[in-house]
């Protein structure tokens, strides 16, 4: 058999126990402020049928979705029509050769899921959901191919008492990992409804939403060239401009656009949404995040039709780590009308690398095992056994190193992993019943017996 060079796709990673310790750590920390506000666990397949998730991304995100290729010779369907004549464009072929697709997000799986079980579940329904989802995009730092992501949503509601919960979600959960400074843009569809209204393009409000998402990265210049070519006038742009760059506090922003969305009812909607919101957030204390009203916050996805959130650090560079909103009617795709939700995401794969250069996480992370248990020899490791099984029944995470060691191998063994306990047994250790137990980090060594070993490690 030829040797197969050992690589991994592009944008894909291992992850070792260092990285697995710290990632659950990130995991963990979210997941304790979802079931703090009420929301409960589901999983969903890694892949669903193709016709589930396209069209619900827009177009550029559906260029974006894995296909995965059918079971079986899919080609001989393919051959068969074109025996009979027919032109096999991509349109067609598709189907024949894919039916199936890895996951694009968490919000649209969720959207189906609530239809397949609307009889079983209980409404409004607030679930999290902490899974991998694959993206056919070009990696860069802090863009993946793979990556988790971390949702909550809740359907069956349309108090905006849950967009203004989801922004404490976010400063508590990323307060407790430690992020300091750190902002939470707010915007609504409608108002951006209210400002195509303005400019008497209503019909284009995707391709304006589209274009003003991308404004951090190809700056003003570059989103007034792509609403030129998609049909938007100069005198278009003059009016949008100065709208997209109100400046001010959220109380100074919401005053401008009230007076300029006037004549849109849509939009006036927009501003007294962002208003009840920010009424909701004076009755809490954030611990950290400041909240934004940013209106060039535009959230390209297609289904979103009231708030939109997005969260960026200002300590790192790096894009969004986290963001959502509210859609009226997802779940109308698959079957069952006007139910309508709201829900947040965290990028845990760009809090990860935050945290990381920001050197965040805490040192116990690096912890699996508590203490580990050196011997000299096959007599002291079968002294040792009870000792091991003590330790673990009290929960303490324990390892024996087999005899046959050098004890400078062992003690490498125990830095290597970052080991905080060593307890070390000989000949002298068997015979008082005195352990010999050392702190890895001080170098401090004392003397403890068997009965006092689980509460001092405890």
């Amino acid at each position: 058999m030829a040797n197969v060079r050992a690589a991994i796709p592009k944008g894909t990673r291992d992850f070792g126990p260092e990285v697995m310790i710290r990632r659950n750590y990130i995991f963990d920390t979210i997941k304790k402020v979802f079931k703090k506000y009420g929301y409960q666990e589901i999983q969903t397949p890694t892949m669903e049928n193709l016709d589930t998730l396209t069209g619900k991304y827009g177009d550029e995100g559906d260029q974006l979705i894995f296909k995965i290729l059918n079971s079986g010779d899919y080609m001989l369907k393919a051959e068969s029509l074109k025996q009979k004549g027919e032109e096999l464009s991509s349109k067609k072929l598709l189907p024949i050769i894919s039916e199936k697709a890895l996951r694009y997000d968490l919000t649209v799986p969720f959207a189906r899921y609530v239809v397949m079980h609307q009889n079983e579940i209980t409404s409004p329904f607030k679930r999290f959901q902490v899974q991998p989802v694959w993206r056919a995009d070009r990696p860069q730092k802090g863009r993946y191919r793979e990556f988790y992501q971390c949702d909550a949503d809740v359907v069956g509601s349309d108090s905006l008492l849950n967009e203004a919960e989801f922004v404490c979600i976010y400063d508590e959960a990323l307060s407790n990992l430690g992020l300091k400074d750190f902002t939470i843009k707010i915007n609504n569809r409608k108002i951006l409804s209210g400002i195509a209204e303005l400019i008497g393009k209503p019909e284009q409000i995707v391709d304006l939403t589209v274009a003003i998402d991308k404004l951090d990265k190809i700056g003003l210049d570059g989103v007034e060239k792509e609403l030129l070519e998609k049909g938007f006038t100069s005198e278009d742009l003059a009016i949008l401009k100065p709208v997209i760059l109100l400046s001010g506090s959220n109380q100074e922003k919401l005053a401008s656009l009230s007076t300029i969305l006037a004549s849109s009812t849509v939009g006036q909607n927009g501003v007294q949404e962002i208003e009840k919101v920010l009424n909701y957030l004076n009755s809490f204390s954030l611990k950290t995040a400041k909240v934004d009203l940013d209106l060039t916050l535009a959230r390209g996805l297609n289904y979103y039709t009231g708030c939109i959130f997005e969260v960026k650090t200002n300590e790192a560079t790096m894009g969004s780590i986290g963001g959502g909103g509210r859609y009226d009617d997802l779940t109308g795709m698959f079957g069952k009308e006007g139910l309508t939700g709201v829900g947040i995401s965290f990028g845990a794969d760009r809090i990860y690398d935050v945290l990381e250069e920001l050197s965040l996480f805490p040192s116990t992370t690096n912890e699996s095992t508590k203490v580990l248990i050196c011997v000299f020899g096959e007599e002291e490791e079968t002294f040792s056994l009870p000792i091991l099984n003590k330790l673990r029944q009290a929960d303490i995470n324990t390892e024996l190193f087999p005899y046959g060691a050098k004890m400078k191998k062992q003690m490498a063994y125990a830095n290597d992993k970052n080991i905080p306990y060593v307890l070390v047994i000989g000949g002298d250790e068997m015979q008082s019943g005195q352990l010999s137990l050392k702190n890895m980090a001080t170098g401090e060594q004392v003397k403890v017996g068997v009965e006092e070993l689980v509460g001092k490690l405890s």
